[in-house]
């Protein structure tokens, strides 16, 4: 079988499962503001509770950019508008997943301080507030049919919302979670930056040095760091968010690959000069 027929089934079987993925946020993001939005929400309210959902859109943009300017298009198109245009718009997930970064610390931020709940000792005291109760990130509506198998603490607290409460062990764990999510933003972000620095300087002709050595190295190890926070989600019992994690690692890694065979093309042509 042709290697290269190979490596491009499966990238395109990659990139399916990606919008797959995607799909599973965007009903995610809705079950989870149905629990914490109400009426009178404003528009950031809801950006912040679809912060996964944008920042899937703007990882989604930012690959095919990478794709095309890797692997699809040619030294001979790549000039003018069309360059312009590609850079353009990875700038703009940028500002997309900068957007991520700043919601996941204000969601991470919003869990502090401690509000208690006063004068409740058991959830179906709660039955008429209008309230959810959640535990590692699942929403369950407190109603009398539910409450008494929720939790057996006496005590419990506001999650970030006043529509949302949750034991001490629910509420220690949602901010571990929050500063999780936090730092897996920022170390994509880190990711992205790097090959943005990588192609940027094979652009220029260049193939080898110290800048191009560390951007290309510091992937591998921070791959390897997704890796264990994707374990970590798995531990929780997220299998899903560590298949996201790998797949999402599966598709920048195809975006190594181009940029390797790239940077190939570019010694064969400095050999032949």
């Amino acid at each position: 079988m042709d290697p290269h027929k190979t490596q491009q089934a499966i990238k395109w079987i990659v990139y399916s499962l990606l919008i797959i993925n995607f799909g599973y946020y965007i009903v995610e993001d809705w079950t989870r503001a149905v629990h914490t939005l109400r009426d009178g929400a404003t528009l950031f309210d809801w950006a912040v509770e679809f912060a996964a959902s944008i920042d899937e859109i703007g990882w989604f943009i930012l690959l095919a950019m990478f794709e095309l300017e890797t692997y699809v298009l040619e030294d001979k198109e790549w000039k003018g508008w069309v360059k312009h245009t590609v850079r353009g718009l990875r700038i703009a997930c940028y500002a997309m997943i900068l957007h991520t970064v700043y919601a996941y610390f204000i969601s991470a931020t919003d869990l502090y301080p401690t509000i208690a709940v006063d004068n409740v000792s058991e959830l179906c005291e709660m039955t008429d507030d209008d309230v959810s109760y959640v535990y590692n990130l699942e929403y369950t509506k407190i109603d009398e049919q539910s409450c008494a198998g929720l939790s057996d603490a006496d005590r419990f607290f506001r999650v970030g919302e006043d529509t949302i409460v949750s034991d001490e062990a629910g509420l220690n764990l949602e901010r571990d979670l929050a500063w999780v999510d936090l730092a897996e933003a920022i170390i994509w972000l880190v990711i992205v930056l790097a090959i943005e620095v990588v192609v940027r300087l094979q652009d220029r002709g260049v193939t080898k040095g110290a800048l191009l050595k560390t951007a290309s190295g510091v992937q591998p190890v921070l791959y390897a760091v997704l890796i264990g926070i994707g374990i970590y989600w798995a531990s929780l019992s997220h299998w899903l968010y560590l298949w996201d994690e790998l797949v999402w690692i599966g598709g920048f890694a195809i975006i190594d690959m181009n940029i390797s065979e790239w940077r190939d093309e570019l010694i064969e042509e400095q050999v032949v000069s």
